[in-house]
């Protein structure tokens, strides 16, 4: 037998890729499945952008590698949108790398800076990839706790007590996947000045920020912070490009080129067609995010109802495209989503996914139509 490479004996399947086999199954037998559990946008992207994408296939350059930093007016369209969006300047001749997506990022960036051994500070609850990459990488994952009490911010105090002598690299995501709880410049300025005292490179993962979300920021708009932080976005969630797989990766120009030395290393450029897509998504304006926030308003409220037939108890007042809710006393969160998956064929994601903070809680997802939220409701009358 060929033996695989000792770094996959440290990861599992992802959770979404085993579960999602099981509702398929229940799927193929007849059961009306309703799934709440993924954060993949059913709304189309604007019209112009397809158009975009369509007229490109034309051009002559379309069909041909393409650059490893993406074409230029990409890069510039990255800079403008957060110029007139977070009101920060950033060069788009080295500041700003177009990615495959955001996930893409999340590796390259470990590639890039984490050594064998090098620690890892990685939120607890928080997004799974995190702490599967540091793995592959064969770094070593370091959870910091995240408490609702604390509105799902990070403990300082706590953290410099802890041994940070091998930590070389802290994830932090805000708007904060599962729990929606949103940033504030005083916790990114927090990050930053624990970032410089301890020589740890902070990487924001912030592809929510204008999804039912009035304050977007950016870690950016700290004065100091592209010494020490890379910013990751995604066009996935704000232009409901998630298949395109469109992101970027933010810094200063050092830290930029060295994730660009494992990137071209891994691909050939991005899709032609896709990136004039991106141009025209970026040009939108505020009310392409107003649009899109009324559809998704409506469907949380209807989450919001259907928690409550849950006995659930939730915020109203984070952000995102997730609503994340605590399970009454003493039920645990993977048994919970099992009773409702096989008693009433609908699919959530357990909190236990994110880390053992995770536990008692449950996550939907505001990708479901309207109609479906209703059938959801009538199945607890």
């Amino acid at each position: 037998m060929i033996q695989t490479a000792k770094r996959l004996e440290s990861v599992q399947e992802y959770y979404f890729s085993r579960k999602l086999k099981e509702v398929r199954k229940l799927l193929t037998e007849g059961k009306p499945i309703i799934n709440m559990g993924i954060g993949s946008p059913d709304l189309a992207p604007h019209s112009s952008v397809i158009e975009a994408i369509q007229k490109a296939m034309f051009d002559e350059k379309a069909h041909e590698y393409q650059s490893y930093q993406g074409l230029p007016e990409l890069r510039q369209g990255f800079a403008d949108f957060y110029k007139n969006n977070f009101n920060v300047a950033l060069n788009a001749a080295d500041e700003i790398l177009p990615l495959m997506g955001s996930k893409e990022g999340i590796m390259h960036i470990a590639l890039a800076f984490l050594n064998e051994d090098d620690e890892v500070l990685i939120p607890n609850p928080g997004y799974p990839t995190y702490a599967s990459v540091t793995e592959l990488v064969q770094a070593k994952p370091v959870y910091y706790n995240l408490k609702e009490e604390n509105n799902w911010q990070p403990d300082f105090d706590a953290l410099e007590q802890t041994d940070l002598s091998k930590v070389k690299l802290m994830w932090v995501s805000y708007p904060h996947m599962p729990t929606g709880a949103n940033a504030t410049l005083e916790l990114y300025q927090k990050l930053i000045d624990f970032g410089k005292k301890h020589t740890i490179l902070i990487v924001n993962d912030n592809p929510y920020s204008f999804v039912l979300n009035d304050n977007p920021l950016s870690i950016f708009q700290i004065e100091g912070s592209k010494e020490i932080a890379l910013e990751l976005n995604s066009l996935s969630k704000t232009f409901n490009m998630a298949g395109w797989r469109v992101g970027m990766v933010l810094g200063n120009a050092t830290l930029i080129d060295a994730v660009l030395k494992v990137k071209s290393n891994m691909d050939s450029g991005m899709f032609y067609g896709i990136q004039k897509g991106a141009i025209a998504a970026l040009k939108l304006g505020k009310d392409w995010f107003e649009s899109q926030n009324e559809i998704y308003s409506k469907r949380r409220n209807l989450i919001f109802e259907l928690a409550e037939r849950m006995n659930c108890i939730f915020d109203k007042k984070t952000v995102g495209m997730f609503v994340w809710a605590k399970l009454p006393a003493e039920i645990p969160s993977e048994q919970f989503i099992d009773y409702l998956l096989y008693e009433k064929h609908i699919f959530l994601t357990p909190g236990t996914i994110f880390g053992n903070e995770g536990e008692g809680y449950i996550r939907f997802s505001l990708c479901v139509k309207e109609e479906n939220i209703v059938k959801a409701i009538k199945r607890f009358s």
